[in-house]
């Protein structure tokens, strides 16, 4: 499992981008934590659509836990409907 930061901002997204990606590649059933986040901005959103897209460009199972209200809120805020993001966070649309 990999918990994802408190913060998922344009401050942490290299940082948080590397680590994401060397989880990823050593993992083959892949499972997210957002219970920890506080914050999150519109390059952190993107930054999550990006990973899901990337996980299930590999062929990666995705499972993810805790969706958090903080993260839940930036989706609905920036308008996103998109379907693979949908399929993560039912309870958001």
């Amino acid at each position: 499992m990999y918990t994802l930061p408190s913060e998922i901002t344009i401050a942490h997204v290299e940082v948080c981008k590397s680590q994401l990606l060397e989880f990823i590649e050593q993992h083959k059933d892949i499972t997210f934590d957002d219970s920890q986040i506080t914050r999150v901005d519109t390059v952190g959103v993107q930054l999550i659509l990006a990973t899901i897209n990337y996980i299930t460009a590999q062929n990666k199972s995705l499972t993810w836990q805790c969706s958090s209200t903080i993260l839940n809120q930036s989706i609905k805020q920036l308008g996103l409907n998109d379907p693979i993001l949908n399929q993560y966070f039912k309870e958001s649309f």
